[in-house]
């Protein structure tokens, strides 16, 4: 049987790939797994209620109560676990996936994701029955007053709203005199992030904060920042800023234009962090996927570099073992353990900000710490993405294209963790190269297995 989990929960086509069976029996698990209260969280999408509706059910049917705190941003739900004592949380979202998709990822009772080993007990536990057919000889299904409830979170956005403020605040800055332009992409920061910027002092123009289930990443958010670029010229912002549908990933753009993915913005931060000795060890993490200019302005900094596979999750592992403050991927989800236990957008956007106030400079300026290095990114749609593995025409034109540049360039091929999708990116000194060493490799894996 394939595995249950991707790299950031159980995600398919909400009704026919994730069904209500299965949203069901992952409730249960969640009050079987982790404990008698879960807090359940939401993004926009139409299919949501349907999820909640059978997740809920799944939690109370276990003798479970669903702490209800509806659209809200992944990091949001992280928060509240440890704010309200729950035995762990439920996010339903394909996070930056078309509104088809839906996904439930789970957090435990500190708001960090489940590990491997938990992740497969739930799996066998979903694909046996369920509780119905998991419960020992004398036991029975919770009846009367053993069965759960579903209670509202009062404040819930208005919670983790306040904290994103105090980030900033602690800090003695303020966002007085800024402008900034901002993409909620129909997503869950709608609720969110407007008012968090605004409480810090400043002026906020927002584009696609309104929804109707059907409309989350559509052509906006951080997987498309021609709304924001277009905002921006309007306005004359001094910089922008873009969600994906859960808010725990955000990509900026600089005044004149300029994209300011998560390298550049983990760049920025974590050499502020070593100025004011809150980067512990001098050390960050990323994967395998970051820009080689980071690693070389990290290194010129006099910050070490550990990369780790493509996730967030391989992220957080790595920060958790060597007791690393930062960590992020150019995607944008970006780690700050200092007031999250999961990517953040909202905080990792308003902490970026902080540090450029930090500087004296302007957002223009500071993104200068790095210098990117052209890097051209292909995603082939595939019938069976397992495939990948043991075609070797694909990898022979690996070695070809990885051949021809030496040591001025890079390859990575690899799946999708939550899409039926291999990526192919080149890195090489010019565009050009990196463009076309990284179709030519696409055109094979279209041929092959496409």
């Amino acid at each position: 049987m394939a595995r249950l989990f991707g790299t950031d929960g159980v995600r398919g086509v909400a009704n026919t790939e994730l069904t209500c069976a299965i949203a069901y029996r992952l409730g249960q698990a969640a009050a079987t797994f982790l404990g008698s209260s879960i807090v359940v969280g939401r993004d926009t999408r139409k299919s949501g209620d349907m999820l909640q509706a059978a997740v809920v059910a799944g939690i109370t049917s276990a003798g479970g109560d669903a702490l209800l705190a509806g659209v809200i941003p992944t990091p949001g739900v992280a928060l509240l676990v440890r704010e309200l004592r729950a035995a762990g949380g439920i996010v339903i979202s394909a996070s930056h996936n078309p509104p088809e998709y839906n996904g439930i990822k789970f957090f435990d009772d500190q708001g960090f994701k489940l590990p491997d080993d938990v992740e497969d007990s739930i799996q066998a536990f979903v694909e046996s029955g369920g509780l119905e057919a998991n419960l020992a000889e004398g036991e029975s299904m919770p009846v009367g007053d053993s069965v759960g409830a579903a209670v509202d979170v009062d404040e819930a956005c208005e919670i983790y709203i306040q904290h994103a403020v105090d980030s900033v605040t602690s800090q003695g800055i303020t966002f007085e005199g800024m402008h900034i332009a901002l993409d909620t992409g129909h997503g869950a920061s709608s609720l969110t992030s407007a008012e968090a910027l605004r409480r810090l002092g400043a002026q906020v123009t927002v584009i696609n904060d309104d929804f109707d289930g059907n409309d989350i990443n559509v052509g906006c958010g951080s997987t498309n920042l021609g709304p924001l670029k277009q905002l921006m010229a309007e306005c004359g912002a001094d910089v922008g800023i873009a969600h994906d549908g859960d808010a725990d990933r955000v990509m900026l753009m600089a005044k004149d234009g300029t994209d300011i993915d998560g390298d550049r913005v983990e760049a920025v931060m974590a050499v502020d962090m070593k100025m004011r000795g809150a980067l512990p060890q001098d050390t960050v993490v990323s994967t395998v996927m970051t820009n080689l200019g980071f690693v070389r302005a990290m290194h010129a900094n006099g910050i070490k570099v550990i990369q780790t596979k493509v996730g967030d999750r391989y992220v957080l592992e790595a920060m958790r073992e060597g007791g690393y403050a930062i960590g992020g991927e150019q995607s944008g989800h970006m780690i700050m353990l200092d007031y999250n236990s999961t990517g953040d957008g909202l905080v990792t956007a308003c902490q970026f900000l902080a540090a450029v106030k930090r500087s004296g400079k302007t957002v223009d300026e500071a993104i200068k710490v790095m210098e990117r290095l052209p890097q051209t990114l292909v995603n082939v749609r595939v019938r069976d993405k397992h495939l990948l593995d043991d075609n070797e025409p694909i990898w022979a034109s690996v070695r070809e294209a990885e051949q021809a540049m030496g040591d001025a360039g890079r390859v990575l091929v690899r799946t999708s963790g939550t899409e039926p999708l291999v990526r192919v990116m080149v890195e090489a000194v010019d565009k050009k190269t990196a463009e076309e060493k990284a179709e030519a490799i696409a055109s094979v894996v279209r041929a092959e297995i496409g």
